[in-house]
């Protein structure tokens, strides 16, 4: 029953993830950090396999922070998110491919402009405006849909995101207990409280 929604808004990306870990019926965990800081302005939440996501988020950490220090500079989130649907491309067509599904969200240094890209376990990506996976994606992208302002302020951003938080808790039979909500801007990756 995972759930994670990202926005995008006049310079700024929201992204959030519920931190239940659970396992068919039974619930192991209710700290679980599902929003991975992949360097000092990019961001990716994840979900799928308990295994395949914790390995792949690490994967694409270490990864990115190589580039860094091989390069001297970061990578933009663009071609962040280029090199990770590689990799799940790659290893979609490999003997052990990552169930993995992605919301890849980054401030670009460079243009001052957020980014957030959809990706899916098959290697599909998109840049979008919004996005959500799991199932609380059902009720919250309609909500995104018709409230989603691109140059809306942090804080109506974030009434956003606590309208579709809401309408999960709501209507979801399951629905996930915390929330962790992190913000990437000019200042970089910060955890707030919502």
């Amino acid at each position: 029953m995972e759930t994670s929604f990202a926005l995008t808004g006049k310079g700024y990306l929201i992204v959030a993830a519920d931190t239940t870990a659970a396992r068919s019926i039974v619930k192991m965990k209710v700290d679980e950090d599902k929003i991975k800081t992949v360097s000092p302005h990019l961001l990716m939440a994840y979900s799928g396999e308990p295994g395949d996501t914790v390995q792949f988020a690490e994967y694409v950490e270490r990864n990115i922070r190589l580039y860094q220090i091989r390069n001297l500079y970061s990578l933009r989130p663009s071609a962040a998110a280029s090199w990770i649907r590689k990799a799940l491309a790659d290893s979609l067509r490999s003997r052990k491919p990552y169930s993995v599904n992605l919301l890849l969200g980054g401030y670009d240094t460079a243009t001052n402009d957020p980014h957030l890209y959809w990706i899916d376990y098959l290697g599909t990506m998109t840049e979008v405006p919004f996005a959500a996976h799991g199932y609380g994606s059902y009720f919250a992208l309609s909500l995104l849909d018709r409230y989603h302002d691109p140059s809306a302020s942090l804080e109506e951003g974030l009434a956003t995101l606590k309208r579709c938080l809401d309408e999960v808790s709501k209507r979801l039979v399951v629905s996930p207990g915390t929330y962790k909500v992190k913000i990437v801007d000019k200042d970089g990756v910060r955890e707030i409280e919502l």
